[in-house]
């Protein structure tokens, strides 16, 4: 199945993007999603339908994303359009649909929706581009775009317990590493996807360390 229409897509909904989840995440999500599904899954070949349905997704997920996209329903409605013109069919296009709708952290704090099997790396794969060095390159991208402080002794940080507190309340970037960042290795849904999160996590704590040992001298 060929899904350059799908790459372009996301070329054109991206291609203004500055905050890290811009047509090169979509890439690397859509790559390492794939890698780690075929990891799990020696069987598999990297041509199956499974393989185009998570890249599919990969790609896809940041185009409908509220934080980027002024208008979510309208892009879905141009995925609905394109998809069927790709190949796939009704229930690949379900599963698609239904991954990126329902994938994103900010989603899943009060509710944990299960997603397919090809959603689970996708998402996987999405929150592993939270971890490690490019992890840390978008967290202070991301914090920078949107005013937040690079840190903050005097604002602690908090437990996130519903998706508006989550979007809504003071932040500081360091203070994302304790309130999601590191947190994620235990929601990762796939052997591929923890083995690699904790690789990222040890990264990424070290850093941290090294920034406040930096910020106490």
């Amino acid at each position: 199945m060929d899904i350059d229409q799908v790459i372009q897509f996301t070329k054109d909904h991206l291609k203004d993007e500055k905050t890290g989840h811009d047509f090169y995440h979509g890439q690397r999500v859509a790559n390492l999603a794939s890698k780690m599904y075929l990891e799990d899954h020696p069987d598999a070949h990297e041509d199956s339908r499974v393989v185009a349905i998570i890249k599919t997704g990969g790609y896809l997920h940041d185009t409908i994303d509220e934080k980027i996209c002024a208008d979510p329903e309208k892009v879905v409605a141009e995925i609905k359009e394109l998809l069927p013109k790709v190949g796939f069919n009704d229930l690949e296009i379900w599963d698609i649909l239904f991954t990126i709708q329902h994938m994103s952290f900010s989603a899943n704090i009060e509710h944990h929706y299960n997603l397919p099997l090809s959603g689970k790396y996708v998402q996987d794969a999405d929150r592993l581009e939270s971890l490690g060095a490019i992890g840390i390159a978008r967290a202070f991208t991301y914090g920078g775009k949107h005013g937040n402080k690079i840190y903050d002794p005097e604002i602690k940080p908090v437990k996130l317990v519903s998706h508006d507190q989550y979007r809504g309340h003071v932040e500081t970037t360091i203070n994302h590493f304790y309130e999601k960042l590191f947190h994620l290795t235990d929601l990762m849904n796939t052997s591929a996807a923890k083995k690699e999160a904790e690789r990222r996590t040890d990264y990424m704590r070290n850093f941290v360390q090294e920034f406040m040992d930096e910020w106490n001298v």
